[in-house]
């Protein structure tokens, strides 16, 4: 099903059994809870309120434009945090305060150290295409570390390293779903290895925006985030990280219009804060 900008599937709620082993529930900006079969990943918590500012580093900070959806007194038990780079706009001040330092954080090099440092004590630092398991009864979910680039050319001194993460639930040793959530990059011709490595794709999640830094833009735009789209053949996305910060510059409908003009492949869904939708096709 090609996407439609006048028909974007805007799920609700699974309701049945099959749909709802791997939903997603959108706390705003970067921010998900990921029900993965027995399994509860929090990816990039991000908590401050409307009108606050986090500071992304080397002076830059960025003002929130919308309220979360997701609180961390709204979270259940986590198995982990997955968190794709240490910035105000995924981890914040909110964060540090009250996430239990004991919970697994599987996190690049850089950020797992500023964790350790801060009192985090299962922090799991991936390099590119390390891959970090959690396993429960016949069950196990594997992370892999795709690499990404947030700072382009001089930035990347700027702005911290970044990871995307190929997520896969197997049960009985067999691959039962697999998604990748792609982190703060930009669009490269060589995420296509995701899929070399990996294999095929139940769904995408792209980190959208077209984010401005230092007059340059820092994650990808409407256009980079079909790019992708066409380059990994998902049957589902589902965008995030667009308009809740003053930083993006390329708003939702950027992206949705790309998809549609270019007729690229699989369905396109959209999910409003607070919102769980099931990431199966």
């Amino acid at each position: 099903m090609t996407a439609d900008p006048g028909s974007a599937d805007r799920s609700t709620a699974p309701t049945d059994e099959s749909a709802a082993d791997v939903t997603l529930t959108f706390g705003g900006n970067a921010t998900t809870l990921l029900r993965l079969g027995g399994f509860t990943l929090l990816t990039d918590p991000n908590f401050v309120r409307r009108g606050e500012r986090v500071y992304l580093g080397k002076g830059l900070f960025a003002r929130r434009l919308t309220d979360p959806a997701l609180l961390p007194e709204d979270l259940p038990d986590l198995d982990a945090v997955l968190l794709s780079h240490l910035h105000g706009d995924h981890w914040d001040r909110v964060a540090y305060a009250t996430i239990d330092k004991a919970t697994p954080v599987v996190t690049t090099p850089a950020a797992a150290r500023t964790l350790s440092s801060r009192g985090f004590s299962a922090t799991a630092d991936l390099r590119p295409w390390q891959v970090h398991e959690i396993g429960r009864g016949d069950e196990t979910l594997r992370i892999t570390s795709v690499p990404g680039v947030h700072g382009p050319g001089p930035l990347a001194r700027v702005l911290p390293p970044v990871m995307g993460s190929v997520l896969e639930l197997l049960r009985d040793g067999e691959v039962s779903w697999r998604g990748y959530v792609t982190g703060d990059t930009l669009f490269r011709p060589w995420l296509g290895e995701v899929l070399q490595r990996c294999g095929p794709l139940d769904v995408v999640i792209p980190h959208l925006g077209g984010t401005r830094a230092l007059g340059v833009t820092v994650t990808m735009d409407g256009r980079q985030g079909a790019d992708l789209v066409e380059l990994l053949k998902p049957p589902v996305t589902v965008p995030v990280h667009y308009d809740d910060y003053d930083r993006f510059a390329s708003p939702l409908g950027d992206f949705v219009r790309e998809v549609a003009e270019r007729r690229a492949p699989g369905q396109l869904r959209t999910v409003v804060r607070g919102e769980t939708i099931s990431l199966r096709a």
